[in-house]
């Protein structure tokens, strides 16, 4: 039996000159307290730090070794992560049965539990950027001059916790045994999985079979490439995929199910063009932000009689002209000219509104057209 779920680390870490909190995702065994498998993510976790942290978990090679396997059962907590479609046919796949736990029910998953109390007392407590700190004053704070860890290092003193934990830790009801020696020293078989299975049950399946063409594989409005794709235009493959890792696909035959291998997105942008897309949606987000903010900030006046409400909103001319300015540029409908070019009228056998008919302009033969276009030049009839 397996206990598995999210945890946010309550430190300060700098990712890519940015201030987070980071995210922990492992799976303990009940019997032994031994961690089996662990993924840290900078921002919010979703089914790929699943998935990462089973592939982990199950695992036995280096550097997850030496506990893996699959177990009978997963205990998890309603998280959507966990019971997503993509987790639950990996699962399905391993032949590993899921227990959703009822909601708001900690007690039942207490060993993972324990170990998220734990870690946050011996390591995370000790570390720079902890958020629960003691601070003195009145106004407690993060002082300005704190170094904080960046997200490797936290990563590396995360996992040589894990380490200590797995092989020096003694927990007391294991009588003076390390978690991983209590997990060797368990007499029941361990079901292992080979690593190229493993890696095919656990990505998503996109559901679709494609065609290779001359110009790569099509997958989300996206051309990948791979070298193995010469000579195969023309055959169907289906493609499966790590979750939100848009720069590379693998590829598989859609009659044998057989492994072809991986594509990248052809003609991918450059790490700098990359960098400044973001830094782009980076100022128009925050612009964003500061109008709403704006929009939803709303002041009235206090009253001590019944009257109407009266609004505390002054704006002078300059400052509603400018306003108005941008809107006008920002809305494309109004830059639009729709009536530009009439269109042309519809069939006279046709049952069209006055409406309609009024906005259209009338079809006329071509020789009605350079009598009217004489007529306006002056000019007359010339052989």
């Amino acid at each position: 039996m397996w206990e598995a779920d999210h945890v946010q680390a309550p430190v300060l870490v700098e990712v890519e000159g940015t201030v987070r909190r980071p995210w922990v995702t492992w799976f303990v065994d009940c019997a032994t307290n031994t961690v089996m498998g662990v993924a840290v993510t900078p921002g919010c976790p979703s089914r790929e730090s699943v998935l990462a942290a089973l592939r982990a978990a199950v695992l036995r090679e280096e550097p997850f070794g030496p506990q893996g396997g699959l177990p009978e059962k997963v205990r998890v907590d309603r998280g959507k992560d966990f019971l997503s479609k993509t987790v639950a046919a990996a699962f399905g796949a391993l032949v590993v049965e899921v227990e959703d736990l009822p909601a708001y029910t900690p007690h039942l998953k207490g060993t993972v539990e324990g170990l998220n109390r734990a870690v946050e007392v011996m390591l995370l407590a000790s570390l720079p950027g902890y958020v629960r700190q003691p601070r003195p004053g009145r106004r407690p704070g993060r002082p300005k001059d704190e170094g904080l860890l960046d997200f490797e290092d936290f990563t590396a003193r995360l996992l040589g916790w894990v380490e200590w934990w797995n092989t020096c830790h003694l927990p007391q009801p294991l009588d003076g045994k390390s978690p991983l020696q209590a997990w060797e020293g368990d007499p029941t078989p361990v079901r292992e999985v080979s690593p190229e299975e493993l890696w095919t049950f656990t990505l998503e399946d996109d559901g679709r079979i494609r065609l290779v063409s001359t110009r790569g594989v099509r997958f989300r409005r996206r051309d990948y490439v791979g070298p193995w794709m010469t000579g195969l235009a023309g055959t169907g493959v289906r493609v499966r995929f790590m979750p939100h890792h848009d720069h590379r696909i693998e590829v598989f035959d859609a009659a044998t199910g057989r492994y072809l291998g991986p594509a990248t997105v052809a003609d991918e942008a450059s790490p700098e063009q990359i960098t400044q897309v973001r830094t782009a949606r980076a100022a128009r987000s925050r612009r964003l932000r500061k109008d709403l903010a704006a929009a939803q900030r709303e002041r009235y006046a206090a009253v001590t009689r019944p009257g109407k409400p009266e609004r505390l909103d002054a704006v002078s001319t300059m400052e509603a002209a400018a306003e108005l300015a941008v809107a006008d540029r920002a809305d494309l409908s109004r830059l639009a000219l729709p009536d530009l070019i009439p269109p042309a009228a519809p069939p006279s056998d046709w049952r069209t509104p006055a409406s309609l008919a009024a906005r259209t302009r009338l079809q006329t033969s071509p020789a009605a057209d350079d009598d009217e276009t004489r007529r306006r030049t002056g000019g007359g009839c010339h052989r």
